[in-house]
């Protein structure tokens, strides 16, 4: 099953990731950010200072994890306009890891609809490994 790795300050983005059903949710903590994920993942953040995203650097830092990151959702307020999710785009020039996706607030069906095909995409890949490997 695919994975979504998420950290949620206020809660809106773990209402987005709540509303996804295909999909094992892991929560990066302020208690224990150390997780290593050792499989492709979806990183969904919110919008919010660096000193405020230190356990999501402390993830990505974290064993293979920047590599197994296929790429990043970002959630923000469209009102803060050229700062609209920059904490992905902060990320994407940091780590090289791509923006796949930004939604406002806790997300649209659309925005949803657009996490679930990413996740598909992931899965499909996965099973494509397998099978691959079971060949040899």
């Amino acid at each position: 099953m695919a994975k979504i790795v998420y950290f949620s300050v206020t809660g809106q983005t773990k209402r987005f990731v709540n509303k996804i059903s295909i999909a094992e949710k892991i929560e990066i903590t302020l208690h224990n950010p150390f997780i290593e994920v050792g499989e492709p993942f979806i990183l969904v953040v919110p919008t919010y200072v660096a000193e405020l995203l230190e356990p999501v650097y402390d993830f990505l830092e974290t064993g293979r994890n920047q590599t197994n990151c296929v790429g990043t959702f970002g959630g923000g307020n469209r009102n803060f306009a050229n700062l609209f999710c920059f904490t992905v785009r902060d990320l994407e020039a940091e780590y090289g890891i791509p923006v796949l996706h930004t939604f406002e607030f806790q997300g649209s069906a659309t925005d949803v609809e657009k996490l679930e095909k990413e996740l598909d995409t992931i899965e499909n890949a996965n099973r494509s490994t397998e099978k691959s490997s079971q060949l040899f």
